[in-house]
């Protein structure tokens, strides 16, 4: 019988890599979440329904002190302070009734990784059972973990500034000990985050592996490609190809000989204003086995989709396998194209345009999208939201270790870098209209296809940007943001606004960037003069 003596938790009923059947059951059980109508689990994270970034440290030692990038995103926390915390959730996991699972992240072989996850509720295990991968019966007799997540929702920090931290819930990575302490906090997606974090520092010092925060899918020719975006911009839904298997949604490593894995077992998306006809392979992966977050549901079991009144960050979780088309194992070779997805509501940015490897990385630190500002108040402005790498609450050390890693491999396997814009044309949010989803996807099929190998292109004279001249399936007048603006110095007075805010964002990087990640960004800022192109 397996022990957690070692761990120091005593005299606990521990349920070892219960099915997700068992889980669901307890939870209903101990009355801790309901089915919906089709039989779904859905539970609520209580206080918290998101992750909680300024309560997320990483313990400061001889491993981490020099690889991190210390500062708002990382903060750190001492050896001595994590190990009194670890003491007292062991301590209040002791003499409970708690879930214990063994699975792995990484599905290549060569670097899987074994993570041991204890848990105070049984549904944060089911969660666990979706989204790490599933060893087999065989493997579990002979587990030993590489890391250890121990998540104590219940445990609330009595003392935060005794203990280094800012108050009761807490997210903690300590490399040295290889473990993620979540305590304090329901939401789920820690522990997932956590071991994210944990990869994204591990992989490419030890393993010279590049992490990407992503989703990637292959063709059938084998041909992969990536597709990196913030929340919002299309990452899951422009992935989703049937024409195409998923490698996976969210997490995965790039090797030095170009093969593309995925970290996870299994989705974890975001389900509000979730259609059957928007988000097919979605809507249809929530059923028995998936577990959902914060979702409002009448006394039948019906499920409002649209409700946000727990919160926008509505989730569910679920296996892989609960969509089609997958690849099996979830990894592949030769990566083909990546696109960097941003919706732009500035209304600047072309559709799709084509970047040069310093271009690449300019963009890939700088991690642009835009969110629209709330109505409530009247305000219609968009507000530019960076993102280095497109994941950067999860990336511990410094962005340009990414970006240089993602342009030398970018290089090496001649692979070509789209940015697609899925928001605004016609003008900014409030005026123009969102670039219709049939557009984009035509534009994707298009890259995959080579359709636009051997096309003209244009350089866009703000940006820099290399715009084609034709796109099967795409109207050509709006191809170039500018045609399709009534008003050309309002568009002129937009993009220049839009580049001077990725002038400011990237000075941060500024001095760790190399000449040609500098010269990858907008050729302009505000105080350039374009009238000579009009």
């Amino acid at each position: 019988m397996k022990d957690l003596k070692r761990y120091g938790i005593k005299d606990a009923t521990v349920h070892w890599n219960l099915s997700p059947e068992e889980l669901q059951k307890i939870t209903v059980e101990k009355n801790m979440g309901k089915e919906t109508s089709n039989g779904t689990l859905a539970i609520n994270t209580g206080k918290y329904t998101g992750r909680s970034p300024k309560d997320r440290f990483i313990v400061k030692d001889d491993y981490t002190t020099e690889k991190v990038w210390w500062g708002k995103t990382n903060k750190p926390v001492s050896l001595e302070n994590f190990d009194k915390l670890e003491k007292e959730v062991v301590a209040y996991l002791s003499g409970k009734e708690i879930y214990a699972r063994d699975g792995y992240v990484c599905a290549a072989p060569e670097y899987r990784t074994n993570i041991r996850t204890i848990t105070e509720y049984p549904w944060s295990n089911m969660f666990v059972f979706n989204m790490f991968l599933r060893p087999t019966l065989e493997e579990l007799e002979n587990f030993d973990e590489d890391w250890l997540v121990l998540c104590a929702p219940g445990y609330v920090c009595p003392d935060p500034a005794a203990y280094g931290i800012r108050q009761g819930n807490f997210s903690i990575i300590n490399f040295t000990k290889k473990i993620a302490l979540v305590g304090g906090s329901a939401y789920t997606g820690e522990m997932k985050k956590g071991i994210f974090s944990a990869l994204n520092m591990i992989l490419p010092v030890e393993k010279k592996v590049l992490p990407m925060h992503c989703s990637a899918n292959v063709g059938k020719d084998g041909d992969t490609a990536i597709f990196f975006g913030l929340s919002g911009t299309g990452k899951t839904t422009l992935s989703a190809d049937p024409e195409r298997k998923l490698i996976g949604d969210d997490e995965h490593g790039w090797t030095a000989d170009n093969t593309i894995f995925n970290f996870e077992g299994g989705c974890y998306a975001k389900v509000i204003d979730l259609t059957e006809e928007k988000e097919p392979d979605i809507f249809r992966a929530i059923r028995p086995g998936a577990l959902l977050e914060n979702v409002v549901f009448n006394e039948n079991g019906d499920v409002d989709y649209m409700d946000s009144s727990i919160t926008q960050n509505t989730r569910v979780s679920y296996p892989i396998y609960h969509i089609d088309n997958i690849q099996e194992p979830s990894f592949a070779k030769n990566p083909k194209n990546i696109f960097f997805l941003t919706c732009d509501a500035f209304g600047v940015l072309p559709p799709v345009s084509k970047l040069t490897p310093g271009q690449a990385a300019y963009h890939f630190i700088s991690g642009y999208t835009a969110k629209v500002a709330g109505t409530e108040a009247g305000i219609t402005e968009p507000v530019p939201s960076f993102s280095a790498c497109f994941g950067e609450p999860f990336m511990p050390m410094h962005p340009t270790v990414y970006g240089e890693m993602l342009s030398k491999k970018m290089q090496d396997a001649g692979v070509n870098v789209w940015l697609i814009n899925t928001g605004w044309s016609a003008g900014p949010y409030g005026v123009g209209s969102r670039i219709k989803l049939k557009y984009t996807r035509a534009m994707i099929t298009a890259i995959l296809n080579g359709d636009l190998d051997n096309v003209e292109f244009d350089q866009d004279f703000i940006f820099g940007l290399h715009l084609p001249k034709e796109c099967p399936g795409v109207p050509t007048e709006i191809l170039n943001p500018i045609n399709t603006w009534e008003n050309k110095s309002a568009y002129v007075g937009k993009a220049i606004q839009l580049a001077h805010s990725f002038h400011l964002n990237f000075e941060k990087f500024a001095h760790q960037a190399s000449q040609s990640i500098m010269e990858g960004g907008p050729l302009v800022d505000e105080h350039h003069h374009l009238e000579e192109h009009f």
